[in-house]
Protein backbone atom coordinates (compact mmCIF):
# COMPACT_ATOMS: atom_id res chain seq x y z
CA UNK A 1 0.00 0.00 0.00
CA UNK A 2 1.28 3.29 -0.47
CA UNK A 3 1.41 5.79 1.90
CA UNK A 4 -1.86 7.60 2.53
CA UNK A 5 -2.46 10.93 4.07
CA UNK A 6 -6.39 11.69 4.73
CA UNK A 7 -7.53 14.90 6.41
CA UNK A 8 -10.77 13.87 8.52
CA UNK A 9 -13.62 15.62 9.99
CA UNK A 10 -17.24 15.32 10.95
CA UNK A 11 -19.13 17.13 14.01
CA UNK A 12 -17.85 16.08 17.79
CA UNK A 13 -19.25 12.54 18.26
CA UNK A 14 -19.68 11.64 14.91
CA UNK A 15 -17.26 8.63 14.79
CA UNK A 16 -13.80 10.09 13.59
CA UNK A 17 -11.77 8.77 16.43
CA UNK A 18 -14.07 5.04 15.96
CA UNK A 19 -13.28 5.30 12.69
CA UNK A 20 -9.87 5.33 12.44
CA UNK A 21 -9.64 2.94 14.95
CA UNK A 22 -10.94 0.17 12.68
CA UNK A 23 -8.99 0.99 10.29
CA UNK A 24 -5.85 0.32 12.21
CA UNK A 25 -7.44 -3.04 12.72
CA UNK A 26 -6.16 -3.72 9.20
CA UNK A 27 -3.31 -1.09 8.25
CA UNK A 28 -0.77 1.20 10.22
CA UNK A 29 -2.11 4.08 11.04
CA UNK A 30 -0.75 7.24 12.23
CA UNK A 31 -3.63 9.22 14.00
CA UNK A 32 -2.96 12.96 14.52
CA UNK A 33 -4.99 16.28 15.06
CA UNK A 34 -4.08 19.95 14.09
CA UNK A 35 -5.40 20.86 17.90
CA UNK A 36 -3.04 18.50 19.84
CA UNK A 37 -0.32 21.68 19.73
CA UNK A 38 -3.42 23.65 20.94
CA UNK A 39 -4.20 21.52 23.44
CA UNK A 40 -1.02 21.55 24.91
CA UNK A 41 -0.76 25.35 25.36
CA UNK A 42 -4.61 25.87 26.79
CA UNK A 43 -3.38 23.17 29.17
CA UNK A 44 -0.64 25.56 30.70
CA UNK A 45 -3.35 28.28 31.42
CA UNK A 46 -5.96 25.84 33.41
CA UNK A 47 -7.81 24.20 30.58
CA UNK A 48 -8.47 20.97 32.18
CA UNK A 49 -9.68 18.75 28.65
CA UNK A 50 -13.39 18.79 28.91
CA UNK A 51 -15.05 19.99 25.47
CA UNK A 52 -18.01 21.72 26.59
CA UNK A 53 -19.10 24.90 24.17
CA UNK A 54 -16.68 27.42 26.56
CA UNK A 55 -14.25 24.39 26.18
CA UNK A 56 -14.16 24.22 22.59
CA UNK A 57 -14.57 27.98 21.81
CA UNK A 58 -11.37 28.48 23.88
CA UNK A 59 -9.91 26.10 21.74
CA UNK A 60 -11.12 27.20 18.58
CA UNK A 61 -10.13 31.19 19.28
CA UNK A 62 -6.10 30.05 20.58
CA UNK A 63 -6.01 28.27 17.47
CA UNK A 64 -6.87 31.07 15.33
CA UNK A 65 -4.92 32.84 16.81
CA UNK A 66 -1.65 30.87 17.24
CA UNK A 67 -2.13 30.56 13.17
CA UNK A 68 -2.49 33.90 12.78
CA UNK A 69 0.85 34.86 15.04
CA UNK A 70 2.87 32.24 13.52
CA UNK A 71 0.78 29.13 11.98
CA UNK A 72 1.63 27.12 14.68
CA UNK A 73 -0.76 24.56 14.37
CA UNK A 74 -0.18 23.70 10.37
CA UNK A 75 3.88 24.10 11.09
CA UNK A 76 3.41 21.33 13.91
CA UNK A 77 1.34 19.19 11.40
CA UNK A 78 3.89 19.40 8.61
CA UNK A 79 6.48 17.81 11.23
CA UNK A 80 3.99 15.19 11.84
CA UNK A 81 3.75 14.27 7.96
CA UNK A 82 7.39 14.19 8.18
CA UNK A 83 7.47 11.47 10.36
CA UNK A 84 4.71 9.79 8.84
CA UNK A 85 6.67 9.17 5.89
CA UNK A 86 9.46 8.15 7.50
CA UNK A 87 7.71 5.45 9.27
CA UNK A 88 6.38 2.20 8.63
CA UNK A 89 2.37 3.25 9.08
CA UNK A 90 0.32 3.11 6.15
CA UNK A 91 -2.41 6.10 6.53
CA UNK A 92 -2.05 9.36 8.15
CA UNK A 93 -5.24 10.72 9.76
CA UNK A 94 -4.90 14.58 10.20
CA UNK A 95 -8.25 16.09 12.20
CA UNK A 96 -8.80 19.63 10.91
CA UNK A 97 -11.90 21.51 11.21
CA UNK A 98 -11.63 24.85 9.64
CA UNK A 99 -12.37 24.40 5.83
CA UNK A 100 -9.82 27.09 4.58
CA UNK A 101 -6.86 24.69 6.69
CA UNK A 102 -8.46 21.97 5.28
CA UNK A 103 -7.44 23.10 2.24
CA UNK A 104 -4.21 24.51 2.52
CA UNK A 105 -3.06 20.73 4.21
CA UNK A 106 -4.89 19.02 0.85
CA UNK A 107 -2.82 20.84 -1.27
CA UNK A 108 0.37 20.73 0.85
CA UNK A 109 0.07 16.69 1.54
CA UNK A 110 -1.54 15.82 -1.27
CA UNK A 111 -4.29 14.36 0.89
CA UNK A 112 -7.31 13.56 0.63
CA UNK A 113 -10.26 14.61 2.65
CA UNK A 114 -13.15 12.50 4.88
CA UNK A 115 -16.31 13.75 6.62
CA UNK A 116 -18.02 11.14 8.86
CA UNK A 117 -21.34 12.27 9.34
CA UNK A 118 -23.82 10.11 12.00
CA UNK A 119 -27.43 11.13 11.89
CA UNK A 120 -29.21 12.82 14.93
CA UNK A 121 -26.25 14.69 16.11
CA UNK A 122 -26.87 18.84 16.31
CA UNK A 123 -23.69 20.62 14.95
CA UNK A 124 -21.41 22.52 17.29
CA UNK A 125 -22.31 26.55 16.60
CA UNK A 126 -20.88 27.55 19.76
CA UNK A 127 -17.09 28.39 17.72
CA UNK A 128 -16.10 28.99 14.06
CA UNK A 129 -14.20 25.57 14.06
CA UNK A 130 -17.21 23.72 14.47
CA UNK A 131 -19.83 25.61 12.80
CA UNK A 132 -17.96 25.36 9.92
CA UNK A 133 -17.45 21.52 9.51
CA UNK A 134 -19.79 20.92 6.72
CA UNK A 135 -18.91 24.16 4.86
CA UNK A 136 -16.17 22.23 2.32
CA UNK A 137 -16.47 19.94 -0.16
CA UNK A 138 -14.94 16.38 1.05
CA UNK A 139 -13.64 13.77 -1.15
CA UNK A 140 -15.21 10.87 0.68
CA UNK A 141 -18.40 11.31 3.08
CA UNK A 142 -19.00 8.14 5.11
CA UNK A 143 -22.49 8.08 7.18
CA UNK A 144 -21.59 6.21 10.90
CA UNK A 145 -25.03 3.89 11.51
CA UNK A 146 -24.09 1.34 13.31
CA UNK A 147 -20.31 0.39 14.94
CA UNK A 148 -20.74 -2.48 12.79
CA UNK A 149 -21.76 -0.63 9.44
CA UNK A 150 -18.71 1.37 9.85
CA UNK A 151 -16.35 -0.94 10.62
CA UNK A 152 -17.14 -2.43 6.75
CA UNK A 153 -17.21 0.91 5.18
CA UNK A 154 -13.66 1.38 7.57
CA UNK A 155 -12.87 -1.62 5.20
CA UNK A 156 -13.90 -0.57 2.11
CA UNK A 157 -12.12 3.06 2.73
CA UNK A 158 -8.85 1.60 2.46
CA UNK A 159 -9.58 -0.31 -0.58
CA UNK A 160 -10.62 2.59 -2.13
CA UNK A 161 -7.67 4.49 -1.37
CA UNK A 162 -5.36 1.98 -2.95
Amino acid sequence: MNKQIVIINGTGGSGKDTFCEFVSKYTKVYNYSSIDKVKEIAKLVGWNGTKNDKDRKFLSDLKRLTTEYNDMAFNDVKTKVEEFLKSNNNIMFIHIREPEEIEKAKRAFNAKTLLIKRDGLNNITSNTSDANVDDYSYDYIIHNTTLEELETKAQEFIKQLN
